[in-house]
């Protein structure tokens, strides 16, 4: 018998930390790579202007921060 993977949420769930950061709307993109980093460990944060093509794999160790022109975060982080 083959081994499925696991969905994506079911194989972050067992990755220690917080997953999202809503409160981070608005703020800067650097204020917002720095608290992510700092309250999870586990990952690694990127900012990135909104519109940057990115690659669509799933990665728990990665959280994207998408920010505007003026380096204001434009959507959620969240780990992906």
């Amino acid at each position: 018998m083959a081994c499925l993977p696991l969905p994506n949420f079911l194989m972050c769930s067992i990755v220690k930390g917080k997953n999202s950061w809503l409160e981070l709307l608005g703020k800067s993109g650097e204020t917002a790579k720095a608290t992510v980093e700092s309250e999870n460990s586990n990952v690694s944060a990127i900012v990135l202007l909104e519109g940057t093509p990115v690659t669509k794999d799933f990665r728990c160790d990665r959280v994207r921060i998408f920010v505007n022109e003026q380096g204001h975060v434009v959507q959620v982080p969240q780990i992906g």
